[in-house]
């Protein structure tokens, strides 16, 4: 247990979204004893996310290690959802990537053979499948498929369940979770910090190397008039465009736009990416013009120039775990696993 003068060490977790409280919890069960400082869901990146656990849509080149990272979470996910208690907070098991042109099939292939190359674990989980196969396999899609992929065991999570489950967890593991937001470090009294508080976290920690990565997500529930949702996450491309669908108990999460923020807190969806995502969500699954559009949303997520996290000890007192990205629920497994590692560095 981690201790000082036999004082249980203090770790206190700046942002009260999904790393922050992955890591928290993780902190705890380590022997910490931890404090949630949360600003509040309006900050979270996490409230706009479709929580995809798939390592093979980072699989591009140049991007190398963040597929290293990425398939190191998926295999630390299973052991997090067996902590958290809750496998509903599981939406799909499995995924499948569907090209809509032939260049799309294209350049799912190239991806395909890329991963292929990169990362045997994920390789071993991936299977070329044909148009005739993926409607097997969800009969409400689109016909115009040409063929794509099925990555066995690339999963998904309801992102809002998740972080109930999380802060269920960490309550019942002695986390205290205090509803306020941090404006200076020095006032924060515990032997450790962590800085996880997103796009935020460059107020608390100036020069971060981050930009805040704008980008639209869609609810849509389902009527008694609708065809199913689907049991896979769908992840598209269509016209060269990225379109996914993760299905949820009500309906389907259809994401995301990404693009560079104009505003430091623009969280206002625009016309535009809107409408491209309907218009290719229902080019995918027709059946989706039947559903109700429950929700538009945007959110900021904090990006680094290369794609990857920052998680780095900053000064004797604090880790910074921030910088994820469209990767936030994907990486959160490991980012715990590594800032504990952080922690016990500076003891």
């Amino acid at each position: 247990m981690p201790a000082k003068g036999g004082i249980t060490l203090h770790l206190a977790v700046i942002g009260g979204g999904v790393i922050g409280l992955t890591c928290a919890l993780r902190a705890a069960d380590a022997g910490w004893r931890v404090t949630v400082f949360d600003a509040g869901s309006s900050r979270r990146a996490s409230d706009v996310a479709a929580g995809m656990l798939g390592s093979l849509g980072e699989g591009h080149p140049g991007e190398e290690r963040l597929l290293e990272l990425s398939s190191a979470s998926v295999r630390a996910w299973p052991a997090l959802i067996d902590r958290l208690g809750d496998p509903d907070v599981v939406v799909a098991r499995d995924s499948l990537f569907v090209a809509v042109t032939a260049a799309d099939a294209k350049y799912l292939q190239q991806l395909a053979r890329f991963v292929w190359s990169a990362d045997e674990a994920v390789a071993a989980s991936l299977t070329e499948v044909s148009a005739a196969q993926i409607r097997s396999a969800e009969s409400m899609l689109s016909g115009r498929l040409q063929g794509g992929f099925l990555a066995r065991g690339e999963m998904a999570v309801d992102n809002r369940r998740l972080i109930g489950a999380l802060r269920a967890a960490s309550d019942a593991a002695g986390v205290v979770i205090v509803g306020a937001e941090v404006r200076d470090l020095a006032q924060v009294d515990a032997d450790q910090i962590l800085l996880s508080a997103g796009l935020d976290s460059s107020a608390l920690w100036p020069g971060l190397p981050m930009y805040g990565a704008k980008g639209e997500i869609l609810r849509l529930r389902r009527t008694r008039w609708s065809v199913a949702a689907p049991s896979h996450v769908i992840r598209g491309r269509i016209d060269n465009r990225n379109v996914y669908l993760v299905p949820r108990v009500d309906g389907v999460v259809v994401g995301a736009t990404q693009y560079e923020a104009l505003e430091p807190d623009d969280r206002i969806p625009q016309v535009a990416g809107v409408l491209d995502l309907l218009a290719d969500a229902c080019e995918i699954m027709p059946g989706l013009r039947t559903y109700e559009l429950s929700e538009v949303g945007a959110g900021l997520r904090p990006a680094t120039a290369d794609g990857l996290p920052i998680i780095e000890r900053v000064d004797d007192r604090v880790v910074v775990a921030t910088g994820h990205g469209r990767n936030g629920i994907l990486l959160a497994a490991y980012t715990a696993e590594r800032v504990v590692e952080l922690l016990k560095s500076g003891q």
